[in-house]
């Protein structure tokens, strides 16, 4: 299995820029955990960084035929690509959304996001482990492949041919 892990504006400054809020580890700290953690699942990275919005989006478009996974932190361009959006959704690749921080913690600007809509998970505020998740994720999602698709609300709507077919588990069932 290949992932690629796509890293967006101003993230080749980790280490030194606000390391209170992205720690102090650097991008290169970040790929070598993410080519360990793929390793220990036969699995490889190829990882790159782009402060050019085409460019991640030429990326995107490349995991369609070079991978079967993507993490994606695409930093600003989260909050206002549109393309980056559209990219996604041709690639039709599983997606993991990573932020370093808690956006939702920030300013509220931080809190739209138009990769979410295209991403298979969100994990933010979990500092750099964040993109070991999102491997552990994918590398586990390949390896259920066959199983229905659960892109939208957890719910296999390939098998639903009616919403009556849909069915509940009660978690707390009453005596």
């Amino acid at each position: 299995m290949r992932i690629f892990v796509l890293n967006g504006p101003n993230l080749n400054t980790l280490g030194t820029r606000n390391p209170e809020v992205y720690g102090t580890e650097t991008l290169d700290d970040v790929e070598a955990r993410c080519a360990r953690r793929a390793a220990e699942h036969g699995a490889t990275v190829e990882c790159y960084q782009t402060n050019h919005e085409g460019e991640l989006v030429e990326l995107i478009q490349r995991a369609r035929s070079e991978a079967e996974g993507i993490v994606l932190n695409a930093g600003a361009y989260t909050h206002t690509s549109v393309a980056i959006h559209d990219a996604l959704e041709y690639a039709e690749t599983p997606t993991v959304e990573v932020h370093i921080s808690n956006v939702h913690r920030r300013e509220a600007f931080r809190r739209t996001s138009y990769v979410s809509p295209q991403s298979d998970a969100v994990i933010a505020g979990a500092g750099t482990l964040g993109y070991e998740l999102a491997i552990e994720y994918l590398v586990e999602r390949h390896q259920k492949r066959d199983t229905p698709s659960t892109r939208s609300n957890g719910l296999p709507f390939d098998r639903i041919k009616d919403l009556r077919d849909i069915t509940f588990e009660d978690k707390n069932p009453s005596a």
